[in-house]
């Protein structure tokens, strides 16, 4: 019997998140000796949908949109992941990403499967009308492969509260009944959760908070999360400005903050409140009073305790790795670094958190979401945070162990913790036919 492998070389392999996602999965199942039948499932996704998303624009005029709705596995529950508007998603993107939703919810223990979505658009150009115009028809479009039993998004880079409004309506308008659970990260009113908003920079927090620990503890550094630590955030949007809100609460010093337009930098430590309000007020950080300018190549070439790549992937790059220079480095993002320079990175003696593990936050907040709006019974932001807390806690552990088992680097650990759920439940419940 001859093997097309056509499928997974030629339709998927065109964006680097992609690339990388598959290199990772090979070089964990290398090292845990996977069984090769699971890693060859794992490799490509279940389903994939590609839709037009025509709509009439303010000026009358009618645009079509290109969207996907990519569903990589779900042998441990429904589809979960975000929707995703940028100008450079793309299919094989999509796709990278629901491979890491489905690594991601393994690893730190979900009933839900990995999936992801988005359209290409650049969400800055859209008015608001647009904007909704675009979440309601792209709703519309994937509506027969997402519910609360079946794949269930969220927000990601270009969305938020606001559009799962729009997706939760348009989704219940054609059932004819309300069905809240079909997305999460929706604003509380109509059913979303206390804490969701913060999840994911809350989760980067508390695996740093559990890096620094693991790390003192084994005598590779001496650090403490106070003023003596220094801290550089790259990007400042849902996730990034949270981060750097909550290590300025604890008392680290957040010296260097960028966006995609620059940033700015300050020695003596930023002002994250009062930069929070000049980014809400100015949709940029750049012209900060309360700091110098300082370009995001800068940013990544300091000498930090702790970097947080929280924008988008591939932004530690061969180009740059050689610049990096920092003793943790949290990814916020998913897919910053690539695995060339995660291997460079480790190698000089940086302490990676991987994104599967360190930006998890929002996927654990979510699925509290979904349970409190299956149950109609809501929980208070100091449980949902203490619930957060406790499934992150036990997940970094879990990895470390599998670091120390394997004597391999955090990301490959993360992948090998994950993959392993994966490989007992797909093995329990065979191939079918």
């Amino acid at each position: 019997m001859s093997t097309n492998h056509s499928l997974s070389s030629n339709l998927w392999d065109t964006a680097d998140l992609y690339k990388n996602a598959v290199a990772q999965l090979t070089e964990a199942a290398h090292t845990m000796k996977l069984d090769p039948n699971i890693a060859e499932r794992l490799r490509v996704p279940k389903r994939a949908l590609v839709v037009s998303v025509p709509i009439r624009m303010d000026d009358g005029s009618i645009k079509v949109f290109e969207g996907y709705r990519v569903q990589h596995n779900m042998t441990l529950g429904p589809g979960k992941g975000g929707i995703r508007f940028h100008p450079e998603v793309s299919l094989s993107e999509t796709a990278g990403l629901a491979m890491l939703m489905t690594f991601k919810c393994s690893l730190v223990g979900l009933p839900l499967g990995g999936a992801k979505g988005g359209i290409r658009v650049d969400p800055t150009q859209l008015s608001r009308a647009e904007a909704q115009a675009l979440t309601r028809r792209y709703t519309t479009e994937i509506n027969m492969i997402i519910g609360p039993d079946k794949d269930i998004p969220a927000p990601d880079v270009g969305t938020d509260a606001r559009h799962m409004a729009w997706m939760m309506d348009t989704f219940s308008q054609e059932r004819g009944f309300a069905v809240p659970g079909v997305v999460t990260g929706k604003p509380i009113e109509v059913g979303g959760s206390l804490g969701r908003a913060e999840s994911t920079g809350l989760g980067v927090v508390f695996t740093i908070e559990h890096a620094v620990r693991y790390l003192n503890k084994i005598g590779k550094q001496k650090l403490t999360i106070d003023n003596s630590m220094t801290v550089s955030v790259q990007g400042f949007g849902k996730v990034g400005s949270i981060a750097a809100l909550e290590m300025h609460k604890r008392g680290a010093r957040v010296v260097a903050v960028a966006d995609y337009l620059g940033g700015v930098y300050n020695k003596n430590g930023l002002n994250i409140p009062e930069l929070m309000k000049y980014f809400e007020a100015k949709r940029t950080l750049v012209g900060f009073p309360g700091g110098d300018a300082m370009s995001n190549e800068e940013m990544l070439a300091l000498p930090v305790d702790v970097m947080i790549p929280a924008a988008i992937d591939g932004v530690i790059t061969e180009a740059n790795m050689a610049k990096v220079n920092a003793k943790i480095i949290a990814e916020g993002a998913n897919g910053p670094i690539t695995n060339t320079a995660t291997k460079h990175l480790e190698e000089r003696g940086s302490f990676i958190i991987p994104d599967v593990l360190c930006n998890a936050g929002g996927v654990i907040v979510s699925y509290f979401e979904w349970v409190q709006g299956l149950q109609n019974f809501f929980w208070s932001e100091d449980e949902v945070n203490e619930k957060l807390a406790q499934v992150l806690e036990k997940a970094f552990h879990q990895v470390v162990a599998q670091r120390e088992k394997y004597n391999c680097g955090m990301k490959t650990a993360a992948l090998i913790q994950g993959v392993d759920r994966l490989n007992k439940a797909m093995l329990l419940r065979g191939l079918f036919p």
